[in-house]
């Protein structure tokens, strides 16, 4: 029924190993609903939240949400995020196989010490551990690669080949699993969870299509208020309606007002469900506006509003784009091997690219300097013949720097990127021959 919420994705969660999955705390139903729901009588999904249309300081332009600390503290919008480890103990030809155990100070590649704290004898994290990243899950040395290394050295040239935490995450460990595949190789899968709290970044939605994100966690003390004491638990921007023309939207926060109120279910079932209407009716008849409205009071002042706010229930859903899973920067890093550029991607300690358009932003701010700064990620020093304009050979065993097409010594350095020395080396595999021409640098 709503795919993209959080809730409770599978009844046995509790025994399953699934990647990048997250369980809502306290999901609920939807108090406006159709017969499809009930009928089809899916895992809950999604809250039931207080809504007020009306912007607050700006915090919800462009489709944001503004969230009361009240109701974030009190449980709103809580999940776990799971994430699985798994290690496979594999028998190799030649009686060789991987041993999941702690590793010892004599495998080649071992971390230190510390990463392997958490692990017990059997070279496995006990449950409840709160690791950081770089923390050791599932300790395994390998056998050697190749055959003839163990044979020239000695046998114990073991490779450290464990399961630890990603950089940029961290977990409590939440249950471990040992069973095995056909082969009759031992497997260890152990399931980590870590608390998401709403926080500025997360994104909502509501089964309208009304996707944001949250764009400020206002304190309880400073959410407008009504006359009755009630504050939103979600105070969503007015603009977000007339281009979008979601009417569904509004007629189910005025369903959700009359359902709250009353304590009955409102049938939304198209075609057969209420009528806008019997809801006007129905919020008349308890003492309230029929159109939804509600004198509210300014959360900061205290003083009345000059206008009446559309106020009620709205069930809402936390989607699993989360920005603790998106926030990254670097400074300096793994570089690729060809362009000696840094590489690429938040999983992998990537950096972030200046590309072209970024750098004609900064050429028409005129920041030479900042620009100079920025594209040096892969400069490097080549020797140039002052007299024919070809590339020199910088020998450093002999200490000669010789042009090897007119061999004169008279070579000067020019830094250029790695990328540029690259370019020039592909075209001479064309049999291309770039010369340069080099002016007085003095002058």
């Amino acid at each position: 029924a709503y795919k993209q919420g959080l809730g409770i994705y599978a009844g046995n969660f509790p025994v399953r190993i699934d990647t990048d999955v997250s369980i809502l705390h306290y999901p609920q139903k939807p108090l406006v609903r159709s017969f499809v729901y009930d009928t089809l009588d899916v895992h809950p999904v999604g809250q039931n939240v207080v809504l007020a249309v009306l912007p607050y300081e700006g915090y919800n332009i462009e489709d944001a949400k503004v969230l009361n600390k009240g109701s974030v503290d009190r449980g709103f919008g809580r999940s776990s995020k799971f994430r699985p480890y798994t290690s496979v103990e594999l028998n190799y030809a030649g009686g060789l196989k991987d041993e999941i155990t702690i590793p010892e100070k004599d495998v080649s590649g071992y971390r230190t010490e510390e990463s392997y704290r958490f692990l017990e004898e059997d070279g496995i994290v006990f449950p409840e551990a709160e690791l950081e990243e770089g923390d050791v899950v599932i300790g395994k040395v390998s056998p050697p690669k190749f055959l003839s290394e163990a044979r020239e050295i000695s046998i114990q040239t073991r490779k450290e080949n464990s399961s630890a935490v990603r950089q940029g995450e961290r977990g409590i460990v939440d249950a471990v699993f040992l069973t095995q595949d056909r082969e009759g190789n031992k497997i260890v899968q152990v399931r980590t969870r870590e608390l998401r709290i709403p926080e500025i970044g997360d994104k909502f939605s509501v089964p309208h299509g009304q996707k944001g994100v949250v764009g400020f966690v206002a304190p309880e003390d400073d959410v407008p208020f009504t006359s009755s004491g009630i504050k939103p638990d979600i105070i969503f921007n007015p603009h977000g309606i007339p281009s979008r023309m979601t009417v569904g939207y509004l007629m189910d926060v005025l369903a959700g007002k009359l359902a709250a109120l009353s304590g009955e279910i409102v049938d939304a079932t198209p075609f057969s469900g209420e009528e806008v209407e019997n809801l006007e009716e129905g919020l008349r008849k308890l003492g309230f506006r029929e159109n939804g409205k509600e004198i509210m009071y300014h959360g900061i002042t205290g003083q009345k509003m000059p206008v009446k706010i559309f106020i009620g229930n709205m069930f809402y859903l936390k989607l699993r784009y989360m920005v603790a899973d998106k926030l990254h920067a670097r400074a300096s890093g793994k570089i690729a091997l060809l362009t000696r550029q840094p590489i690429e991607g938040r999983a992998r300690g990537g950096a972030l690219r200046l590309g072209e358009m970024e750098q004609q932003a900064l050429v028409g701010h005129g920041a030479s300097l900042l620009l100079k700064e920025r594209y040096d990620s892969d400069k490097v020093v080549l020797f140039i013949c002052s007299k024919c304009g070809g590339l020199a050979v910088d020998d450093k065993i002999h200490n000669k720097r010789v042009c090897s097409l007119c061999y004169s010594n008279q070579v000067e350095p020019i830094e250029v990127s790695y990328a540029f020395k690259l370019l020039m080396e592909e075209l001479l595999g064309l049999h291309l021959l770039t010369k340069f021409e080099l002016k007085n640098k003095y002058e």
